[in-house]
């Protein structure tokens, strides 16, 4: 297995931890569940623990890949970037629910509005896992890349369109 497996391998896990934890905190709410909501701040500290072999596996997965063609320095720094604050905004959750655990466990008053504030920094952590994660397939798929025009490999051409047929589709001739 490569550095670039790897990193495949381990940089689902802090997007999809947060997804479930999110899920779990709902559920916990409306159902005044104190153990789902504990569980679900678990589960947002496991995601920020995979954020942390996420993040130590990009750089030997950027070395794999960036001499390979279609992809460019710019979309493996967009994608480091967006990676590096999505990182720290997952930190942060894993830190905060570990607080609201503590203050679940020890009932203070202030756990009564944790759930809300976690499941708030939850949903803008996930926001921009969306931003880092989109960034990081579209180094290597070019099918999801925004703004980019597709090259057919053999024909050079867009789309893979012949120039005929797209001068067609550009007719107004309906």
């Amino acid at each position: 297995m490569n550095n670039a497996h790897l990193h495949l391998v381990v940089n689902h896990l802090p997007i999809i931890f947060p997804i479930a934890g999110v899920i779990l905190l709902l559920i916990g709410i409306f159902t005044k569940s104190e153990s789902s909501k504990r569980n679900a701040y678990i589960i947002f500290f496991l995601g920020a623990a995979a954020t942390i072999a996420a993040m130590s596996t990009g750089e030997g997965a950027e070395e794999s890949v960036e001499n390979l063609p279609g992809v460019t320095e710019n979309l493996i720094k967009i994608h480091e970037e967006a990676a590096e604050l999505f990182a720290g905004l997952s930190y942060f959750l894993g830190g905060i629910s570990v607080v609201a655990l503590l203050a679940n466990f020890k009932n203070y008053a202030f756990s009564k509005f944790m759930p809300f504030i976690v499941g708030a920094f939850a949903l803008i952590t996930l926001f921009f896992a969306q931003k880092a994660g989109n960034s990081g397939g579209e180094i290597r798929h070019t099918e999801i890349r925004s703004g980019a025009s597709i090259q057919n490999s053999e024909t050079g051409q867009e789309n893979g369109l012949p120039e005929a047929e797209k001068a067609g589709n550009d007719s107004d001739d309906d």
